[in-house]
């Protein structure tokens, strides 16, 4: 694989696609004339932007720190600290990308209304300052609260927002589970890292909860998400959004492997894992919120 594609992080990007997908159906039957497909389609290309952006923005932060010296680490490719690529390349990479998302982002804020670029702003901000700059927050423990709020609330809330113009209760129930499972992607992310963090002094989330009760975080996180789904898919009028919770077949694998005590390079199969549950899930609910419409 490319080492760039791999620096990308494919495994994280269903946390792009997804909210997305799972917004924009929410808005099906409430556009007069239908879905704005162009916005749908910007809506998705700012998120995967967002989402590339972050990781490589994450990989020549952490990188420039020290933290992912190659014998510290195992998991993904990183391009900085395994020295795949220079510190200059990488943050222009993520330059580039954040840049993408900021471009197309304007465009629908020239259409939908100016408070997008307000949150356009936080977003790129927020991916930017989770490694970098002199204080950040993911290394303060504060990493999935930013994943559960861009890559749930806002991505989930926001895709239907450009199709419809107005904050919708159903989206807004929607993103709790779409942010949950994306989440779930971070939380077993960092306890795959728990050792290589502590040493270099990042204390995200898993690093402050310790190992067990970090794999019971990551099974709450899934569990909650499909709880959801029923109160979800009823109190938005639209039960055929129930059929998400086929996806949960998906999820014993990786929670019987984190609770079985997988760690270090196993938990990168658990990464992938739990990244198909997502796809599955977001493909279902997206169905069926868009067939119940």
């Amino acid at each position: 694989m490319n080492v760039w594609v791999a620096g990308a992080r494919p495994r994280t990007l269903p946390a792009a696609v997804v909210p997305v997908a799972v917004g924009t159906a929410c808005a099906v039957g409430q556009v007069d004339g239908g879905l704005i497909w162009w916005r749908a389609v910007a809506a998705l290309v700012v998120a995967l932007a967002l989402q590339v952006a972050t990781n490589y923005a994450n990989d020549y932060s952490d990188g420039i720190r020290g933290t992912d010296a190659d014998d510290k680490r195992v998991g993904p490719v990183r391009l900085v600290g395994q020295g795949l690529a220079t510190p200059s390349a990488v943050k222009k990479a993520a330059m580039a990308a954040f840049g993408v998302a900021g471009i197309v982002g304007a465009a629908l804020a020239l259409v939908v209304g100016p408070e997008l670029f307000v949150v356009g702003a936080a977003a790129i901000a927020a991916g930017w300052f989770y490694t970098g700059g002199p204080r950040p927050y993911g290394y303060a423990g504060l990493g999935e609260a930013f994943v559960f709020v861009f890559f749930g609330i806002v991505a989930t809330a926001g895709s239907t927002y450009v199709q419809t113009g107005s904050l919708e209760g159903l989206a807004l129930g929607a993103s709790v589970p779409v942010g949950l499972l994306a989440t779930a992607l971070l939380v077993v992310n960092n306890l795959r890292d728990i050792p290589g963090d502590t040493e270099v002094g990042k204390r995200t989330l898993a690093v402050r909860l310790g190992d067990q009760r970090t794999r019971y975080l990551y099974t709450a996180f899934l569990v909650s998400a499909f709880a959801c789904v029923p109160l979800v898919a009823g109190l938005g009028a639209r039960p055929a959004g129930a059929i998400a919770m086929f996806a949960v077949l998906l999820a014993a694998q990786p929670v019987t492997a984190v609770l079985g005590g997988a760690r270090g390079s196993e938990l990168i199969g658990v990464l992938g894992a739990t990244g198909r549950v997502q796809l599955a899930f977001g493909a279902l609910f997206t169905v069926g919120l868009a067939l119940a419409a």
